[in-house]
């Protein structure tokens, strides 16, 4: 899958949506060479080409080539792992900042398509599929950067960002449908915003 089918293409985890939301608050484009990729994770391992090879699992030979820029086009695999290394290292100071402003007091906004089932007293309201675009607060925001830089799972994240849209979506915030808890389940697409 290419760079911009992959960014096109719906989101269909928590996780992924999450890695989107921050690519989308970067302030500069990342390095679109291979070499110019290579080069900038070099300055990250402190020009340890054997610490990038490992990174990218490939050999030491192959990061000094496209580092001589001997080799321009690598092949899929290696052109992923350079695209999420490079990523997951550029400007982290732009992506803890938008974190940070989420966590305390922005908030985040989520678009999403999935099955809500409902479990509440006297509820008549029967799960389906729905459409929902509304704002998480602070706190779950916390909750869910937190799990994930604790590697939990996408199943672990699923239940808080159930919790979270029924708080803003479903209660209104705690003003309606008291002790309403929803399920957060198939998942067509979602979309986290900062």
């Amino acid at each position: 899958m290419t760079q911009e089918h992959e960014q096109s293409a719906p989101a269909r985890s928590v996780l992924e949506a999450l890695a989107r939301a921050e690519r989308a608050v970067f302030t500069r484009k990342i390095p679109q060479s291979a070499r110019a990729k290579v080069e900038f994770l070099l300055t990250r391992t402190k020009a340890s080409t054997k610490e990038l090879a490992e990174r990218l699992n490939t050999s030491r030979r192959t990061v000094e080539r496209y580092r001589a820029g001997k080799l321009k086009k690598p092949q899929k695999k290696l052109q992923e792992a350079l695209v999420r290394e490079t990523e997951s290292e550029w400007q982290p100071q732009v992506r803890a900042q938008a974190r940070e402003r989420a966590a305390t007091s922005g908030g985040m906004w989520v678009e999403c398509e999935a099955y809500f089932g409902f479990t509440a007293n006297g509820s008549s309201d029967d799960g389906r599929v729905r459409y929902i675009s509304t704002p998480i607060s602070p706190t779950y925001v916390a909750q869910i950067l937190a799990a994930r830089d604790e590697g939990k799972t996408e199943e672990d994240l699923q239940p808080i960002v159930a919790e979270a849209i029924a708080e803003s979506y479903f209660t209104d915030w705690g003003t309606r449908a008291i002790g309403l808890r929803a399920d957060f389940t198939s998942v067509g697409y979602i979309k986290l915003s900062f």
